[in-house]
């Protein structure tokens, strides 16, 4: 199917894109396009303008800043999977971009774009909300803010972001010594997306675990943490026991999990404890 009619507009500045978007009825913003051209081309998307942002410079870099990483929104899933700065200070960003879709989505798509659209398969979401991300804003009149990944994704294709608004950079801790991270997911065999994701981050200390941080992905209308689990791990050692017992307390953060054809509530549900138990053993492996 072709689009519904649209005028486009191709902003040189982050300024000028906030004020297309906050004059112009019922535009929307548009990056890489892997999430919003399909919608577009089903008719289950129909705005009447696009603003491209593509011709904004200085989206897309990314640096380490004292402790964390300062993304760009317009850095492609491959530019971070490949980065090196990446790969050496929050190496499971990098494994976790390297799971998106394939080589096409990943040289298009952007993490900017991935986050604004909040799908509940996407892979990024789920460890953001693991890692304790922050998502940085740009508004109406230059009005800068910060929102964290817990507060940025409120519900089904869903977020924080007020009209207007635009993502400009994300920001992700860099990981220390004693921290381990894994991100595993089941893909769904036709669009990659997860069925389920699950990002698991634990520093462990003195031969226990100090803290445990779990982002489920895929289950419900947002990516959740999941608090019950983590409870189990603080203060245990890093042993098979104790990550079977984070992984029996998995479904009682998925309240009202969602099914298709695919995929049951029930069998999300049970993919979540299953691949809880697989990222926190290759978690903890990271730490030794």
């Amino acid at each position: 199917m072709q689009t519904a009619p649209f005028d486009y507009y191709r902003p040189g500045t982050i300024a000028e894109a906030v004020d297309l978007l906050t004059s112009v009825d019922g535009s929307r913003p548009i990056a890489g396009g892997h999430s919003l051209l399909p919608a577009m081309k089903l008719r289950i998307s129909n705005p009447a303008a696009l603003v491209d942002l593509g011709g904004i410079p200085g989206l897309s870099e990314i640096d380490r800043n004292g402790g964390s990483l300062r993304i760009g929104a317009l850095t492609t899933h491959a530019a971070v999977a490949a980065s090196d700065v990446v790969k050496a200070d929050c190496p499971v960003l990098a494994e976790t971009a390297a799971q998106i879709g394939d080589p096409q989505v990943r040289n298009r798509g952007t993490i900017g774009g991935s986050l604004s659209h909040a799908d509940p398969a996407a892979d990024y979401p789920t460890l953001m909300r693991a890692i304790g991300a922050s998502v940085h804003v740009t508004g109406a009149g230059g009005k800068e803010r910060t929102i964290s990944a817990d507060d940025f994704f409120v519900d089904l294709f869903s977020t924080g972001l007020e009209a207007g608004e635009l993502v400009t950079a994300v920001e992700v801790p860099v990981m220390t010594a004693g921290q381990g991270g894994a991100y595993m997911k089941h893909r769904h065999p036709a669009s990659s997306y997860a069925v389920v994701g699950v990002a698991a981050i634990v520093t462990v200390d003195g031969g226990a675990c100090t803290a445990a941080s779990i982002g489920i992905g895929g289950v419900t209308g947002k990516a959740e943490r999941a608090g019950a689990a983590e409870a189990a791990l603080v203060g245990q050692p890093p042993s098979d026991e104790t990550i079977a017992a984070a992984g029996t307390q998995v479904a009682a953060d998925l309240t009202n999990p969602i099914g298709d054809l695919y995929a049951s509530g029930e069998f999300r549900v049970h993919l979540a404890s299953v691949l809880t138990k697989r990222a926190l053993a290759e978690a903890f492996g990271q730490v030794g």
